[in-house]
């Protein structure tokens, strides 16, 4: 009898491999967690190199999976991101993308075939729990914050959604949970504007040459950061003195709806609990989390008992706060059973910026630390610091333990990717950027994609294999203005001029040598391919 029950377990572990099986006896598809950071660099993990900052839970995950060095996210600004990786489309594609406020109309057509609704199509339960940022409402551009704020995640993809709306330094100050504000009192009605100097296309023009900005609340009577400046904690430029909600004050303008404001300190404690929530819920269905973290995002306001815990002030304790977040899910997971067949993604949407419009003491305290690892660049800039990202990936039931890998892959292939593995197809007619590089991003192949396109402020760049190519455009002052404040400032960089730009990132892995002049035949390789990738596809605005 014991022989008979040892051959038929093992005939069951031949047809099932490692995955477990569900409640009907059927192979278990594997659970996926993408966690995303905001504004995280390759340097400030420990697993890449940091000392200053200790993140011994995101290690854990380098420990116990793959770790890549050639991993990229679209673009270096978080809404093109975050709509690439969910559409599988670079937002270079679409008109006008760049940095969403709360006034702007989601910019995912409802409905689109997205890595959520293509995960849910195929028996998974999907929810989306931090910052959004990718716009709510519909063509007509209104958004009532006292009823249903929608569309929204849940109607491309998510059955689930408790959110940081747009950025913890703009309002509304308040979450989301699915179509309605968190716990708004009905008697307070919240309302939301946002002045002329809130926006990018105003720092672009004016940076340093602001003028007197818009002193007086233009809803409400709720305090700005220019009118009482002595109420903040620190100061801040003009984008980011409207309303001033708990000491710090905001992009926009905000009055009402004082029930629902959050707490910046328990912000990512908030996060945890829903996170726990969600991972509790006992479904026979497996799920996809979209945990998407506001750490390293201004305002940088860790809760108490991190503060101090870095030798790099604020921002170092900001990631300590951020790597707590990742150990306290992990450790869910493996209270509940799910860890084993749990893929569990960590990556950052753009790289780092110690300025961001506060002075929060960033500059001054930062002690040496480099957020890029020896990179150039970080957030906005064209540069390798922007958009190479610390990518990390882990799945017990299948990735071995400890490797790092080479190999160039992209978020925007996760949607074509996980679609292969849960056996989905790409729907017929419609136009894709994403690649199915699975074997890659399982560390089980050294074969990724030929190329990634990085959108920024500077314009487009394109990697392929050692060589990055920048096309010549005119270029932001303003973002090299946010990284170039101070001497103290270990991220000062170069600006780059209208040109053509030609790097080859092994010899020269900052960015410093331009071979544009001397490579005219590699040259025109990478801008004819570039320019190939860009007319391939245009996508209109939805809402227009």
């Amino acid at each position: 009898m014991n022989k008979l029950l040892i051959l038929l377990s093992s005939c069951f572990a031949l047809l099932y491999g490692c995955n477990p099986v569900n409640k009907s006896g059927e192979a278990q598809k594997p659970n996926i967690l993408i966690i995303y950071a905001d504004d995280i660099g390759l340097g400030d993990l420990g697993c890449y190199g940091a000392k200053l900052i200790r993140t011994p839970n995101i290690d854990a995950i380098a420990e116990n999976g793959v770790r890549f060095t050639s991993a990229y996210a679209s673009s270096a600004m978080c809404s093109p991101s975050r709509f690439s990786m969910l559409t599988g489309t670079y937002a270079f594609r679409l008109p006008g993308s760049g940095i969403l406020s709360a006034e702007d109309p989601i910019c995912i057509e409802p409905g689109s075939f997205t890595l959520p609704e293509m995960l849910r199509q195929n028996g998974y339960r999907t929810g989306i729990i931090g910052k959004w940022h990718l716009g709510f409402g519909d063509k007509s551009g209104e958004i009532d914050w006292n009823g249903d704020v929608k569309p929204g995640p849940l109607e491309i993809g998510f059955d689930e959604s408790f959110l940081l709306p747009v950025t913890a330094d703009r309002v509304p100050t308040v979450y989301l949970d699915g179509h309605r504000v968190y716990n708004l009192d009905p008697a307070d009605s919240l309302f939301v504007k946002y002045p002329q100097e809130a926006h990018h296309d105003f720092q672009e023009r004016s940076f340093g040459d602001y003028g007197p900005g818009q002193s007086d609340a233009l809803v409400g009577n709720l305090p700005t950061g220019l009118s009482n400046p002595e109420l903040l904690r620190y100061g801040a430029d003009i984008q980011h003195s409207g309303t001033i909600i708990n000491g710090i004050s905001r992009i926009g303008h905000m009055a009402g709806g004082k029930s629902a404001w959050w707490n910046d300190e328990m912000m990512t404690d908030v996060f945890a609990e829903k996170t726990k929530v969600f991972l509790d819920k006992d479904s026979d269905k497996p799920f996809f989390l979209f945990l998407a973290m506001h750490q390293n995002h201004v305002p940088r306001i860790p809760n108490p008992r991190f503060v101090g815990t870095s030798d790099c002030g604020l921002r170092g304790d900001a990631v300590h706060e951020l790597d707590w977040i990742v150990g306290e899910t992990i450790r869910i997971l493996k209270e509940n059973g799910k860890l084993d067949n749990t893929i569990i993604i960590f990556s950052s949407d753009n790289g780092p910026v110690f300025f961001d419009g506060y002075y929060d003491g960033t500059l001054e305290d930062h002690n040496g630390h480099d957020p890029n690892a020896g990179l150039h660049g970080g957030k906005y800039i064209a540069y390798e610091g922007a958009t190479r990202m610390p990518t990390i990936i882990q799945w017990p039931a299948r990735i071995a333990k400890g490797k790092v890998s080479n190999v160039l892959i992209g978020q925007v292939d996760f949607l074509a990717s996980f679609a292969a593995l849960v056996g989905a197809k790409l729907p017929e007619g419609k136009y894709f950027d994403s690649h199915n590089i699975l074997p890659a991003i399982l560390g089980e192949s050294d074969k990724g994609n030929d190329y990634v396109v990085q959108q920024s402020s500077d314009g487009l760049g394109l990697r392929m294999g050692k060589w990055k190519y920048i096309e010549a455009k005119e270029r932001s002052a303003w973002a090299y203005n946010r990284h170039n404040q101070g001497e103290m400032n270990k991220m000062h960089m170069t600006a780059l001029e209208d040109i053509e730009y030609l790097f080859d990132l092994e010899t020269d892995p900052r960015e410093e040598h331009n071979l544009a002049s001397q490579n005219p035949e590699k040259l025109k390789e990478m801008s004819e391919m570039l320019k190939k990738i860009k007319v391939e596809h245009t996508i209109e605005k939805w809402y227009e």
